[in-house]
C-alpha cells in the first residue's frame, strides 16, 4: 500500500491542521487509489483564515507596500511557478486525471499572468475630474476591495487560481482560497511558492475541505467583502445568494452547452480537429466545450462521417504517458453523470454514432474512462442538448442558413463561449456579433489568454477574468473632494 502524502493548510503564514484535526484522502482517477491526506476544514478554520487576511489586508507589511513593489512580488511569484511547472503538472495529474502535457503546458504559462497583473499593479490611476463646482479639487482613488475567497474548480486548480488570485493581489487585496475537494493537492504546494516568494503572512492563505463545511463559512463571512468561484451553475446560484445578504462582490464562471457551428464554406478537416479539440480535450471536463455541434445540412452526414473516423483514433490511458489523448473522468460522481446523460440521450431519441459507454481494459487501468461518445440528429429540445453534461459527449443539430444556426445557437440558458468555422470573413463578423456568448472562436477552439477578458452571459456566469476588466473587479472607487475656497459657505444654501 502507497504510502499517503500528508498536507497541511497555510493560514497566517503558518502550516496547520485542521482544529478538529480531521482528515480526507485524495484519490489518483487513473489508478483509483488514495496517494494524498488533505485536512478537512471546519468553521473554525474559516474564520482562522479570515481573521488572517483581514489582519494582513491592513497591515503595513502589505498595505504598506508600494504598487510596484507589489507587482515585483507578483513577479516573483511567477518565477517559482515556472521553476516548479513539472512538479505542480505531475500533482495535479496524480488529483484530476488530466492529461501530464495539458496540465503542464498550462503550468508554463500561469507565470504569464503574475507577470502581467504584476506589471499593471502599478498602473491603477485615478483621475481629477473638472468639477462644475467652484474652489473645489476633486478626484478618484480605485482602492482593493479588503478580504477575498477564491473558489476553484477540480478541473484546473492552479490555472483557475491564477485567474483569480493574480488581478485581485495586483490590485491589494487579500485572499483565502479554496479549492475543490478532489483536488487540494496542488493548491497547497502552490502555497510553498506563495511563502517563498517573501508575501507577508496572511496575505494568501489556503483551507481545504467539503463547500458545505469550509466554503460556506467563508461566503457567508461578513468580514469578506468578494468572492471569486468557478464550477457548477448550483454552486454558482448558492454563492450568490448567500453573498447578497452582504452584498459581496461576486466573479462567477459557471457552465456552458457552447456551440461549435461549421458551415458548408468551412475548410472541413481544421473544423473536425477544432470541433474534437473542443470536445474530447481535458475529457470534456471544461466549462467551454463544444458540446452542441452545429453542422450545416448541405454537408451533414459527410462531415460525421469525417468526424467519426477521426474521433475513433482516439488513445485512451494512462494520462501521465505522451501518447495518451483521452484521459479518465475525475471524479466518481461526474463519471455516473456522464453515463447517465448517455442513457437519456438514448432514450430521448438521439442516434449514437460513436463510443456510448463506459471503457475499461488495456491501458485503461482502474480508471473511470468513458468513450468518445458522438450522438447525431440531435434536436435542440433534447436534454443532451441543453444541459451541460461535463463530459466527452457531442450532440450534433443540423441547420439550414445562418439565421437557422443562429435560433439554434443561441436556444439555450448559457451563454459561455461559441466557435464558427467559415471562410467568409463578412460571416464571421455577423455570427460574432449576433452570437449570445462571452467568447467567440472562428476557425480556432478553446483559446484562452491572460490578456483577454474570460466570461460568460446569461446563466454562465458574471464578471470577467484576465485581461485589464479584470483587475477592476478587485477594486472599488472614492470620490475625494477638497475645498480650496478661504471661507465655508452658508450651510442653508444648497450648493
Amino acid at each position: 500500500m502507497t504510502q499517503l502524502q500528508h498536507y497541511q493548510m497555510f493560514i497566517g503564514g503558518q502550516w496547520l491542521e485542521a482544529q478538529g484535526e480531521e482528515r480526507f484522502d485524495s484519490f489518483n482517477p487513473y489508478t483509483g487509489e488514495a496517494w494524498a491526506s488533505i485536512p478537512r476544514a471546519r468553521q473554525a478554520d474559516a474564520d482562522k483564515a479570515v481573521a488572517a487576511a483581514a489582519s494582513a489586508f491592513h497591515s503595513p507589511a502589505w498595505a504598506g507596500l508600494s504598487a510596484s513593489a507589489r507587482g515585483r512580488l507578483l513577479c516573483r511569484l511567477g518565477d517559482l511557478i515556472g521553476e516548479h511547472a513539472e512538479h505542480l503538472a505531475r500533482i495535479e495529474v496524480r488529483d484530476n486525471g488530466k492529461l501530464y502535457s495539458e496540465m503542464l503546458g498550462q503550468l508554463r504559462n500561469i507565470p504569464q499572468y503574475f507577470y502581467y497583473f504584476g506589471g499593471l499593479a502599478d498602473k491603477i490611476e485615478g483621475a481629477v475630474l473638472p468639477i462644475e463646482k467652484p474652489d473645489t479639487f476633486t478626484f478618484t482613488r480605485h482602492e482593493p476591495l479588503g478580504v477575498c475567497v477564491a473558489i476553484t474548480a477540480w478541473n484546473s486548480p492552479l490555472l483557475l487560481a491564477a485567474n483569480k488570485l493574480a488581478p485581485g493581489l495586483a490590485a491589494g487585496n487579500t485572499f483565502v482560497l479554496k479549492p475543490s475537494e478532489y483536488t487540494s493537492a496542488s493548491s497547497l504546494e502552490f502555497a510553498r511558492l506563495v511563502e517563498q516568494a517573501g508575501f507577508p503572512a496572511g496575505v494568501v492563505n489556503v483551507v481545504t475541505g467539503f463547500g458545505n463545511e469550509v466554503g460556506e463559512p467563508l461566503v457567508s463571512h461578513r468580514k469578506v467583502r468578494k468572492v471569486a468561484f468557478t464550477g457548477s451553475e448550483a454552486g454558482g446560484q448558492r454563492i450568490n445568494e448567500a453573498a447578497a445578504r452582504d452584498f459581496k462582490r461576486v466573479t462567477l464562471e459557471l457552465g456552458g452547452k457552447s456551440p461549435n457551428i461549421v458551415f458548408d464554406d468551412a475548410h472541413l478537416d481544421n473544423a473536425v480537429k477544432g470541433v474534437i479539440s473542443g470536445i474530447y480535450a481535458a475529457t470534456g471536463q471544461t466549462c467551454v466545450a463544444g458540446s452542441r455541434l452545429l453542422v450545416q445540412r448541405s454537408i451533414y452526414a459527410a462531415f460525421l462521417e469525417r468526424l467519426v473516423a477521426f474521433a475513433s483514433r482516439a488513445k485512451l490511458g494512462d494520462p501521465m504517458l505522451p501518447g495518451t489523448q483521452v484521459g479518465p473522468v475525475t471524479t466518481p460522481a461526474q463519471y455516473r453523470k456522464i453515463l447517465d446523460y448517455i442513457d437519456i440521450a438514448k432514450a430521448e431519441g438521439a442516434r449514437c454514432i460513436l463510443g456510448g459507454g463506459p471503457a475499461s481494459g488495456g491501458d485503461c487501468g482502474q480508471g473511470q474512462f468513458v468513450q468518445p461518445t458522438i450522438f447525431a440528429d440531435v434536436h435542440n429540445g433534447m436534454r443532451i442538448a441543453q444541459e451541460e453534461v461535463f463530459g466527452p459527449v457531442l450532440a450534433c443539430i443540423p441547420f439550414d442558413d445562418e439565421e437557422d444556426a443562429l435560433r439554434i445557437a443561441n436556444d439555450s440558458l448559457y451563454g459561455l463561449a461559441a466557435g464558427v468555422w467559415t471562410q467568409s470573413m463578412a460571416r464571421s463578423l455577423k455570427m460574432a456579433q449576433r452570437l449570445e456568448a462571452g467568447m467567440v472562436w472562428v476557425n480556432t477552439y478553446r483559446a484562452v489568454s491572460y490578456m483577454a477578458p474570460f466570461g460568460g452571459h446569461k446563466r454562465s456566469g458574471m464578471g470577467h477574468e484576465n485581461g485589464a476588466e479584470a483587475i477592476r473587479e478587485y477594486l472599488q472607487v472614492k470620490s475625494v473632494w477638497i475645498s480650496t475656497g478661504e471661507e465655508v459657505p452658508d450651510p442653508f444654501v444648497m450648493r
